[in-house]
């Protein structure tokens, strides 16, 4: 049953137009669902997502602020988002060079939103 849910939210966030791949992490870098286009490593591609949201946590947390529920890596040929999905998870999802980040963003946050109650 859980790995339905799983797959599900995984073809829910691969299924917004712009995203070219995604992933649902555990926030100790373990790879739980992933749909990319193309073979990734992924041990280090999950290990260095829980990574980069934990850097920034302590980051913010040096200055005093709340930790971030999101981030965001804009590269010349795509971008990333890393979004907290919860006490445990994290969901990334691999953005096109075109794709507007703004509303698969806002999207992705849903989401993200939703499998923090669920899971």
């Amino acid at each position: 049953m859980l790995k339905e849910r799983i797959s599900e939210y995984v073809k829910e966030v691969r299924a917004i137009g712009g995203v070219d791949g995604c992933a649902l992490i555990s926030k100790d870098g373990i790879m739980i669902g992933k749909a990319f286009h193309r073979e990734i490593s992924e041990k280090w591609f999950s290990a260095m997502s829980a990574s980069v949201l934990a850097s920034a946590e302590s980051a913010a947390s040096i200055i005093g602020h709340t930790p971030p529920v999101h981030i965001r890596i804009d590269a010349v040929d795509g971008r990333i988002l890393i979004h907290d999905a919860g006490e445990k998870l994290l969901l990334v999802a691999v953005l096109s060079r075109e794709a507007d980040p703004e509303p698969i963003a806002e999207q992705v946050e849903a989401l993200a939103r939703k499998i923090g109650e669920e899971l």
